[in-house]
């Protein structure tokens, strides 16, 4: 077959338009849409666990999770809306974790007190009786 014959051109020029019409296609392509719901999520555990307390029990946590919040809506700004969920999903997971730590550390406050509690009703009940331990 002739490299220059009109079958071979066809097939290069077919090639050639298909490679062109995959760019356009590829450059007309849109941004995917901002993931606002991961960042409404994100906001709001934050926000959940700032009313928890979690600035107190779990700064390191809160702190973590307000900066990825900051990455997200620094990535959504650059049109990076796949980082940009992925950051939110992340700052979600640390607030839900600050917001975990905190009531856990609570509720450890509250058993030590009962404990401390209960020990003191025992003694006072075994000084009432006249029992000696």
């Amino acid at each position: 077959m002739n490299p220059r014959s009109p079958a071979r051109r066809n097939a290069r020029l077919l090639i050639a338009g298909a490679v062109i019409g995959m760019l356009m296609l590829a450059a007309c392509a849109s941004t995917p849409p901002a993931p606002t719901a991961s960042l409404d999520a994100a906001k709001q555990a934050i926000s959940n666990a700032e009313r928890a307390d979690a600035s107190r029990y779990a700064a390191g946590e809160l702190s973590a999770a307000r900066t990825r919040l900051a990455s997200a809506d620094a990535a959504v700004t650059e049109r990076n809306m796949i980082v940009a969920e992925r950051f939110a999903e992340e700052s979600r997971a640390e607030a839900e974790l600050a917001s975990a730590k905190t009531a856990a550390t609570k509720a450890n406050a509250v058993n030590t007190e009962m404990k401390r509690s209960t020990g003191t009703l025992i003694e006072e009940m075994q000084r009432s009786s006249g029992d000696k331990p």
